[in-house]
């Protein structure tokens, strides 16, 4: 009788083991929320920037992760929730922004920490992310040395073009122009006082000049200046069709109102950064007709135009033609590859973001094992009332081009 005890017991202990083996190992141990982190200027003069193209896609993406359950992560055998821990303002301090990124990961400890915005501190804070294994998808961020970049910081990605392909872009429209002599090769250009107008103006002005343009104006103005008629005025007297300005979203607004009150009309009239907002379009109007921009956006892609529409309803932001959806990109990409890791763990979401891909998202397929997303967008333009991509002309979707700019 104690044999066939004993012999039950053993059988029953096996049968308890074995429903104990079958269920996932770590599931005792899944954390209740994926954890998410930011430090980005809620104030100051970058706070129009990441109010616009950044903040939206992360309220929106948590919003719909959240609706979905959560992300699948297969080491727990379930989807977990994300939860932003910690969403702090850097004051458009760069000081501010890189204390409040180590505060993230060392104090914090979140999962993942979302970028900055603006290149500069972005590139400031890009050593940081390094420094602790953090994925750093840089989307609001641009350079003219990139490949050397993403090799010193391996965790760093390039969701936007680099500033000689910008130039690359509006170069191509506008050798149409001149060399059927609609165009004069006088180029008139400013740009703000900071990394973001440094890039651009040097990625720009080597472009330019090695396809035969005379850069007749080239100045810098400080960033968050108050008035840039001085600028709109020489740039007027220069004798230039074309005017480039490497600008942040106060300045586009800010050139854009002064040229219209100085009745500066150039036949190519061209800001960037704040161009694509839709608030732009708002603002200005019929006047906005014809004024070009940095980067560009094909609405026609799918889940485009479904992410637009959700963006609004949900954040009550539209998106801007240009950035705004590659935010929102980036962040499906970051979720497919904790998807397809199946884990937390940052160095294997990390190799699974640069080898996974190419990943699907609204801003079509995109391939990070360069870290750096190449051929896209490069310029747009304002078509009655929606801003749109215009080159390179080889892009999916590209539009005709209205030449020349109507007048004011």
């Amino acid at each position: 009788m104690h044999t066939q005890w004993r012999r039950a017991m053993a059988a029953a202990a096996l049968a308890a083991f074995g429903t104990l083996a079958a269920l996932p190992v770590h599931a005792a141990d899944a954390p209740n929320s994926i954890r998410i982190g930011y430090a980005i200027s809620l104030s100051g003069v970058n706070a129009q920037g990441a109010a616009t193209t950044t903040l939206p896609g992360y309220d929106l993406w948590v919003h719909d992760v959240n609706a979905q359950g959560g992300i699948f992560v297969k080491e727990f055998n379930k989807k977990i929730p994300v939860e932003v821990v910690a969403k702090y303002d850097d004051t458009s301090s760069a000081e501010t922004m890189l204390r409040l990124e180590e505060k993230l990961m060392t104090e914090d400890k979140v999962d993942f920490v979302l970028p900055p915005w603006s290149t500069g501190f972005n590139l400031a804070a890009a050593p940081i992310f390094a420094k602790y294994g953090y994925p750093d998808l840089a989307v609001t961020a641009n350079a003219n040395d990139e490949e050397q970049l993403v090799k010193q910081f391996p965790t760093l990605f390039f969701f936007l073009n680099q500033p000689i392909h910008f130039g690359q872009a509006l170069i191509e429209v506008l050798n149409k122009y001149k060399n059927s002599g609609q165009l004069n090769n006088k180029i008139a250009m400013v740009s703000v006082g900071d990394q973001f107008g440094a890039e651009m103006s040097a990625g720009f002005g080597a472009g330019l000049k090695a396809s035969g343009y005379d850069i007749v104006l080239q100045k810098s103005y400080p960033l968050g200046a108050a008035d840039l008629t001085n600028e709109i005025k020489e740039a007027k007297a220069s004798g230039a069709d074309t005017f480039i300005a490497a600008s942040y979203p106060p300045d586009t607004f800010m050139l854009t109102g002064t040229a219209i009150t100085q009745g500066y009309n150039p036949k190519i009239f061209y800001t960037a950064v704040g161009t694509a907002f839709a608030e732009y379009g708002a603002n200005f109007k019929k006047k906005a007709q014809g004024v070009m921009g940095i980067g560009g956006w094909n609405p026609a892609l799918p889940g485009a135009m479904d992410y637009y529409k959700r963006q609004l309803a949900v954040t009550g932001h539209a998106p801007d033609g240009w950035a705004s959806p590659v935010t929102y990109a980036s962040l499906q990409i970051l979720q497919q590859a904790i998807e397809k890791a199946g884990t937390l763990d940052r160095k294997k979401v990390l190799d699974t973001i640069v080898n996974g891909g190419p990943w699907q998202t609204i801003s079509g397929p995109i391939d990070l094992k360069t870290h750096i997303v190449e051929h896209q967008w490069g310029a747009g333009q304002w078509q009655n009332g929606q801003f749109v991509g215009v080159s390179p002309t080889d892009m999916p979707g590209v539009k005709p081009f209205i030449f020349p700019k109507p007048s004011w």
